[in-house]
C-alpha cells in the first residue's frame, strides 16, 4: 500500500488539497498550563524540518489541525505563498487552512456546534473551519474538522463518554452535509476524524442518506509511521466527487523512521488528493 501512495508528479490543471494534523504545534513554553505536562514544544530546528516537509508537500490547500494560531502556521506555510485562515477558538489545538495565494477565500462562520462539551467543561472541543475557495471559474466549499478521540472503531451505541461525544459531533456533521447536498455546491469535508471511517461505517452510511459521498481514503491503509488504518480523511460531495483525480490519494511520509521523531515532527502524516476543477 505504501508504494501506491508515493508522491506523484505535478498534474497540470489540477489543485492539490491536503489535511495534516501537526500535533500541538505551538510556541508556548514547556510547562504552560494549556499544554500537557509532558509536552516538549518544537525547537527552531524542528520547525525548519517541518517547513521543509510542507514545501515538499507543495499543496494548494492544506487543512490544519492542532495549530496554535496563524503565526505558528506561517512558520511552515510562509506569507509569500499562502494565506492562513483559522478558527476563533480559544484553544491551543485549532483547525485552520493554508491556501495558496491566487485562490479566492470566502470565510463562513466557524462550525462551533462541534463543541458539544457541556457548559463549564474544563476543556472545550474544536470548531470546524468553514470556507469556500475559488479559482476564478469554479468554487469549492471546504470544512476542516478535528473530532473527539477515543472512539476509533466502536459502534455508535457504545456508552463510553468519548463515543457519546463523537456521536453528537457526527450528528452536527450530518446536518452540515445535508445542507450542502440541498444547496448542490461541490464540497470537501476533511481533517482528523479520529475514526476508522470506511464505506461500511454506520456514520458514513448515515451521511450517505443525504446524498452520495466519495471517501477518498476508502479501502486503503496509511503508511504513516509503520502503517495503520486512516483516521485522517477526505470526503467529497456533489460535483466535487467528479473532480477527484483517480488514484491521486497520497501520503507524504517522513524520512526519519525512528518513532521517537514523531514528537518532533508529528504523529500524523499529510494526506492529499488532487482535484480537477472545471
Amino acid at each position: 500500500m505504501a508504494a501506491s501512495l508515493a508522491a506523484p508528479p505535478a498534474a497540470a490543471g489540477t489543485i492539490k488539497i491536503s489535511t495534516w494534523n501537526l500535533e500541538w504545534l505551538t510556541a508556548r513554553p514547556a510547562g504552560d498550563a494549556a499544554l500537557p505536562p509532558d509536552l516538549v514544544p518544537r525547537g527552531t530546528a524542528d520547525l525548519r524540518l517541518l517547513a521543509s516537509y510542507a514545501a515538499r508537500l507543495d499543496a494548494d490547500v492544506i487543512g490544519l489541525q492542532e495549530v496554535d494560531g496563524p503565526a505558528m502556521a506561517a512558520r511552515l506555510f510562509p506569507a509569500d505563498r499562502y494565506r492562513i485562515v483559522m478558527t476563533g477558538d480559544a484553544v491551543v489545538q485549532r483547525t485552520g487552512l493554508a491556501v495558496r495565494l491566487g485562490l479566492a477565500v470566502t470565510r463562513h462562520p466557524d462550525l462551533a456546534a462541534l463543541d458539544v462539551a457541556p457548559p463549564g467543561a474544563p476543556h472545550r472541543l474544536r470548531s470546524g473551519l468553514d470556507v469556500t475557495i475559488g479559482d476564478g471559474t469554479a468554487e469549492l466549499r471546504i470544512l476542516v474538522v478535528h473530532l473527539k478521540a477515543g472512539c476509533r472503531d466502536a459502534p455508535p451505541a457504545d456508552p463510553r463518554p468519548a463515543c457519546r461525544t463523537l456521536r453528537r459531533q457526527m450528528a452536527v456533521l450530518d446536518d452540515w452535509i445535508a445542507q450542502r447536498q440541498d444547496e448542490g455546491v461541490p464540497f470537501v469535508l476533511m481533517g482528523d476524524f479520529n475514526r476508522d471511517l470506511t464505506p461500511r461505517d454506520p456514520y458514513f452510511r448515515a451521511w450517505q442518506g443525504d446524498g452520495p459521498l466519495t471517501l477518498a481514503t476508502a479501502l486503503h491503509a496509511s503508511p504513516c509511521w509503520g502503517g495503520a488504518y486512516f483516521i485522517d480523511h477526505v470526503l467529497l460531495g456533489n460535483r466535487g466527487r467528479d473532480w477527484l483525480v483517480a488514484d491521486s490519494l497520497r501520503v507524504l511520509t517522513y524520512d526519519q523512521q525512528d518513532p521517537a521523531w514523531a514528537a518532533r515532527l508529528s504523529d500524523h502524516c499529510p494526506v492529499s488528493v488532487r482535484l480537477r476543477m472545471p
